[in-house]
């Protein structure tokens, strides 16, 4: 090891994780819950450049790089980690709170890794802790989600692996940088591919909208802010200018919107907006300029914070309800007011209304495209806003919460969750009257001025048309108990497909060769097994048998010669004697 160990942030979080049970038992869980992500949110300030270089089977493996894109990344992670600890203080189970604490731990241990072999392991980490997280509901559908989650996401593991395989026998170099498009090589897209798979890019995206909502109401909220992310993170790192990101990236705005717009569940609504929001950094990531970079960093802290305060308020209406579907609720506002307020907050934040933290940080994204003169990327990414305040600005608070009156009944969520709820929606509102808080952490100077008259007017005619066509088009938009055919009915159909031919064609091809084995095998190998015994007995044993039997008969014929008498034996040497000369005379 190098001289230059600090102490790595996950080292926290791993070590509060073995901790958990303990305090559970001294009735000290509550205190580590909030100390742990209080502790890295303070620490990360502090951070050498690097730290924790280390020689392993001849690689180098770098633990801790800051540069200004980790820091951002580590400063909302960590934020958001103390913001999850507050809202989930709660939920008793301690083998839950271990899962988001390893899951927190791998998402900075792969933001602070410099090369490819540490940036996998806390991968992996992130994979099979988020996983519990899902599993945690206790739900059927719940374990067959998360089931699935685990198998696309060890698929995409096995893509990246590949990818740093293949990259490091063209190079021989692990380390994780800048890979310049032009030079691109099967590896190096191999790698790319596995980040998408986290990113959610499609068609590798329908892993999100399928476990997000099964996951528990805590474990939502967690994983709405890490997985993608991270990956939005590894990205900006790695493949910054990338055209094929543009386009994607712009696609998955519309793709995700869309489906938010005809969904009826409330948290698979939000799953969806994750795929369209995500798609505006991966597009910004894809353009690639010092502004598109600026935005995608600046959007992913501001969408971590208010998807994590729309989770949590679609979490506190399932807590208290045992409800998601908005066609199941309606009126709520008279029972969970202060609820509603920190969703309606959540809801104008990504829908970019302005002195909100989407207004300051989605802009700059659409604002780099027409910069770049990417007009078809510039419509795209409007038009998306237009869906993203349709979906999640009107139609979810409306129905949940206004709207018909369902006849649920409910009271607030306990303090902690609306503490939680409470801090998000601070930082939204914060960020958007005081952006140079955030873009002062950006990784390059900003030369960026949300608040022009041309963008707000800009913004108040997308919000006023659409907010109108909400209200005449209110009773077409009524949420329905439907399922929406998504990619992920490929894979479904796919493992059906799989266990039809398992238990047809293969079994009964199973079948059939054991009835041909036990028909002709099971003779052929009895025939075989008799003449082998019988080849044995008559041909084996007859010769070894015989030369005994033999031996055993010469043996008796001499011992007839020993008669006991002299003039017998001196006789016979006579004999002998006259036999040998006259063999000798012969010769």
């Amino acid at each position: 090891m190098s001289e230059t160990i600090f102490l790595h942030p996950a080292t926290f979080f791993i070590l509060g994780a073995m901790l958990l049970p303990v305090a559970q038992r001294f009735k000290l869980q509550k205190i580590l819950l909030l100390v742990v992500p209080l502790l890295a949110f303070y620490q990360i300030r502090f951070l050498p450049e690097s730290f924790g270089v280390c020689h392993f089977m001849g690689f180098e493996l770098i633990f801790g790089r800051v540069d200004k894109l980790t820091y951002v990344f580590l400063h909302v992670f960590t934020l958001m980690a103390v913001i999850g600890s507050v809202y989930g203080l709660q939920v008793k189970e301690s083998g839950q709170h271990m899962a988001a604490f390893l899951y927190v731990a791998g998402s900075l241990g792969v933001t602070l890794a410099g090369d490819y072999l540490t940036l996998f392991i806390f991968w992996e980490m992130m994979a099979f802790a988020s996983t519990f997280l899902v599993w945690y509901r206790k739900r059927t559908k719940s374990i067959e989600a998360g089931y699935r989650y685990l198998l696309v996401h060890t698929a995409g593991g096995l893509v990246l692996l590949a990818g740093i395989f293949l990259r490091y026998q063209n190079v021989h170099d692990l380390s994780f940088g800048q890979i310049a498009a032009d030079g691109a090589t099967l590896a190096d897209y191999l790698i790319m591919i596995g980040f998408m798979l986290n990113a959610a890019v499609p068609p590798i995206h329908a892993w999100l909208p399928d476990a997000y909502p099964e996951a528990t109401v805590t474990g939502a909220v967690y994983m709405c802010a890490f997985t993608t992310k991270t990956a939005v993170y590894v990205l900006a790192r790695g493949f910054p200018g990338f055209e094929a990101l543009a386009i994607l990236g712009a696609i998955m705005t519309l793709y995700g919107v869309g489906y938010a717009v005809i969904e009826n569940d409330a948290r698979r609504i939000l799953a969806y907006h994750i795929v369209s929001q995500v798609g505006y950094m991966v597009c910004g990531v894809g353009i690639g300029t010092a502004m598109a970079i600026n935005g995608a960093c600046a959007h992913a802290y501001a969408h971590i914070l208010y998807k994590a305060l729309l989770f949590m308020g679609a979490g506190a209406v399932l807590e208290m309800t045992g409800k998601s579907k908005l066609n199941e609720l309606g009126g709520l506002y008279k029972y969970m007011p202060i609820s509603l307020i920190f969703t309606v907050i959540g809801g104008i934040s990504i829908s970019g209304f302005p002195l909100t933290s989407g207004f300051i940080s989605k802009s700059m994204i659409i604002a780099a495209a027409g910069e770049h003169h990417r007009l078809g990327l510039l419509l795209m990414l409007t038009l998306a806003a237009v869906g993203t305040f349709l979906s999640v600005g009107i139609k979810l608070p409306y129905f949940i919460w206004f709207g018909k009156d369902s006849g649920v009944k409910a009271k607030e969520v306990p303090w902690n969750m609306q503490l939680g709820m409470a801090i998000a929606a601070f930082m939204c509102i914060f960020l958007g009257f005081y952006p140079d808080y955030l873009y002062n952490m950006l990784p390059f100077e900003v030369h960026y001025h949300p608040y022009s008259a041309y963008h707000l007017s800009e913004t108040f005619q997308i919000l006023g048309f659409t907010g109108l066509g909400f209200f005449l088009m209110v009773k077409k938009l009524k949420p329905e108990p439907k399922s929406n055919l998504d990619l992920d009915w490929f894979y479904r159909k796919g493992a059906l497909v799989f266990m039809w031919v398992a238990s047809k064609p293969i079994s009964i091809a199973n079948d059939w060769i054991g009835e041909v084995y036990r028909t002709v095998g099971m003779r052929f190998t009895l025939a075989v097994a008799r003449a082998m015994s019988w080849f044995d007995w008559e041909g084996i044993d007859w010769v070894l048998d015989g030369s005994a039997k033999g031996v055993v008969k010469g043996a008796d014929e001499l011992r007839t010669l020993q008669t006991g008498k002299v003039q017998h034996y001196i006789g016979g040497a006579v004999v002998a004697l006259f036999l040998i000369l006259i063999i000798i005379v012969l010769i």
